[in-house]
């Protein structure tokens, strides 16, 4: 940390970024242990697989109401009790759905859990990236963004190790107790003293929301491209190793683990040097160096170089998305910090929420391979074209003196 800060506030920034990092970290279990199961879901509420995978597009869909209202509320109320709120609501969910009687009872409860999702991201982000210098604000992003890998990685692990002798049901309960842990460790942050800087009357804080309807317009686009990027790369992988290569539960799992551990060096790697090289050009070249990766993820000819393919395409999505936290925090107004970048990126998410559906319903017609392959083109061509023509605030001061 930076010369001048206090061991009191560097044991904060590292709680704060903690605290972010774990409740992302949490939430992306929940939701990929979904995408894992959706072959064993279906046999077991005797619906189809394109079936199931409309819940993985309902929890997508109610993202935006989550980040509406937790933005809102983070904005006037602070980040912090928010925020343990929010986690509180998506965990009880969770446990909620593996206790589900039919698929009607799961379905609407996919829905409740997206809100808990859609509003865990923006707080989480705004009261970690508030909480770090500017110094230590690329690596911050980064490690907060690979939360999402972390539990993609989690969610993978469970599946080979409870899954075969649990089942489904079990894989939504054991995400409970870190959850509780991460609400203890909130409670040991402070609130940021971006926040309380920024704070302001209701009808002030509604004439900035209005006066940068332009700027939210833009977030928007940037965050559909991105989550185009991650769910279409992602979310029906592990179905197409098993339904299209023939992979084992336990092989397909560990190729999507091998793919986490790309996510986590990319992220925290390109979030890091995106504070010297730029957020803008570091997203714009990552994603296009990732169209000469789709043939290796997806036609390759044997399991090892399978494997790699994951592994590289992860590098190239979550390193453009190891950027994303600070980029947009950095855009956004410091009065609505709470609000903007986890709204925007929540409707980004309902833009892209169906991806594993439309992937399901061409794979059926052609394969998983062409569908996916061709959606990945398209969406990395676009997230660099919409990244790298906008603008950017690299180092901007969320506090004043801050260095």
């Amino acid at each position: 940390m930076p010369a001048g800060t206090s061991t009191a506030e560097t044991r904060n920034m590292r709680k704060a970024v903690a605290t972010g990092f774990l409740g992302w970290t949490i939430d992306a279990f929940d939701f990929f242990v979904l995408v894992f199961c959706v072959s064993a879901i279906a046999k077991d509420f005797g619906r189809s697989v394109p079936d199931v995978a409309l819940t993985i597009t309902a929890s997508l869909m109610t993202r935006p109401i989550g980040a509406f209202v937790f933005g809102l509320l983070a904005d006037r109320f602070g980040r912090r009790p928010i925020l343990i709120a929010n986690i509180a609501f998506y965990t009880l969910m969770e446990v909620l759905s593996g206790l589900a009687p039919s698929y009607t009872a799961f379905f609407l409860l996919r829905l409740l859990y997206g809100v808990g999702m859609g509003g865990n991201w923006g707080v989480g982000a705004s009261l970690a990236l508030e909480s770090v210098s500017v110094k230590w604000r690329g690596i911050a992003s980064g490690i907060l963004q690979e939360g999402y890998a972390v539990g993609n990685g989690l969610a993978a692990i469970a599946y080979f190790t409870l899954f075969p002798h649990f089942g489904w049901r079990a894989m939504f309960f054991v995400g409970a107790i870190p959850a509780l842990i991460t609400i203890v460790l909130c409670l040991g942050v402070e609130e940021s003293r971006a926040w309380k800087e920024s704070k302001t009357d209701a009808a002030s804080y509604r004439a900035i929301l209005f006066s940068n309807w332009k700027l939210f317009v833009y977030l928007c686009l940037i965050m559909s491209a991105m989550n185009f990027i991650s769910h279409g790369t992602q979310d029906m992988y592990p179905t197409f190793l098993q339904s299209q290569r023939g992979f084992s539960a336990q092989d397909a799992s560990v190729v999507t683990f091998i793919g986490v551990l790309g996510a986590i060096i990319g992220g925290v790697t390109l979030g890091h040097f995106s504070s010297t090289w730029g957020r803008r050009r570091m997203i714009a070249s990552v994603t296009l160096t990732g169209l000469l990766v789709i043939p290796l993820w997806i036609l390759a000819p044997t399991k090892p170089l399978l494997m790699l393919g994951a592994f590289l395409m992860q590098v190239v999505v979550q390193g453009a998305w190891g950027a994303i936290p600070a980029h947009i925090n950095e855009l956004s107004p410091p009065e609505a910090r709470g609000f903007f970048p986890g709204f925007g990126y929540q409707i980004g998410v309902l833009v892209a929420s169906g991806s594993a559906y439309i992937e399901a319903r061409f794979a059926a017609a052609f394969s998983y391979s062409t569908a996916m392959g061709v959606m990945a083109a398209l969406v990395l061509i676009l997230a660099a074209v919409t990244v790298g023509l906008g603008p950017e605030k690299r180092g901007r001061n969320f506090v004043s003196g801050e260095l």
